[in-house]
């Protein structure tokens, strides 16, 4: 069963720490929800785990190795949903799903069809991107998820925009992908109702590394 560890992880951004201190533990099946206020470091965190922000100090591990003896094979076994929404507006909806199944080398003609009917979208499918509404876009959004497995899910406010069916459909989507062995990291304000989640409140951790900050000055 694969494994993903976070061992005293600080962050900086542009001279500022943002937490200090933070371990965390994910086991396949797993899912771990991110809280705590707005600039704890939620977002952070994720694109620390995604490889998109190096740790300030500590470390990250896969399967005990660290991430950054291979960041590429680290990158080919993630997916990262961030607040932006990568969506290009002069494709259509299915051809915005064909060119990121093309990046995940997966076959758009089997992927995408299950991909829309994941999250509801096939109606759209056909419909330029620039027409679409911002919960729209987020729904294509969330069906690169669907379109090629891979072994950690790294979610930022991925409900933002959602109506309360199509939340019912992530749920699903992440219910399966810890069915089959994948993991799960979600920042959330709202109880996405994950079962058997583990929660990261990162308010102690900013808190811890805020301290620092003012005995350091």
């Amino acid at each position: 069963m694969d494994r993903f560890e976070g061992t005293s992880l600080d962050c900086v951004r542009s001279t500022r720490p943002v937490f200090r201190g933070l371990d965390f533990a994910l086991a396949g099946g797993g899912a771990l929800v991110l809280t705590g206020p707005n600039g704890s470091g939620k977002s952070s965190l994720l694109r620390l785990m995604a490889g998109l922000l190096p740790a300030a100090a500590g470390s990250l591990s896969w399967n005990g190795a660290p991430v950054a003896d291979d960041p590429d094979a680290h990158r080919l076994r993630l997916r990262y949903l961030g607040h932006l929404d990568a969506v290009k507006p002069a494709l259509t909806v299915s051809e915005n799903l064909a060119f990121w199944a093309g990046l995940m080398g997966a076959d758009a003609a089997q992927s995408v069809d299950p991909a829309l009917d994941a999250l509801g979208i096939a109606h759209l499918a056909d419909l330029p991107a620039r027409f679409l509404s911002a919960g729209q876009k987020r729904r294509v959004n969330l069906a690169r998820l669907a379109l090629a497995p891979a072994a950690l899910w790294l979610l930022d406010e991925p409900a933002t925009a959602l109506d309360a069916e199509t939340t019912d459909r992530l749920r699903a989507l992440i219910r399966r992908h810890r069915d089959a062995g994948g993991m799960a990291v979600v920042s959330t304000h709202s109880d996405l109702g994950l079962e058997a989640a583990s929660n990261l409140d990162l308010a102690a951790f900013a808190a811890r590394a805020l301290a620092a900050d003012e005995a350091a000055a």
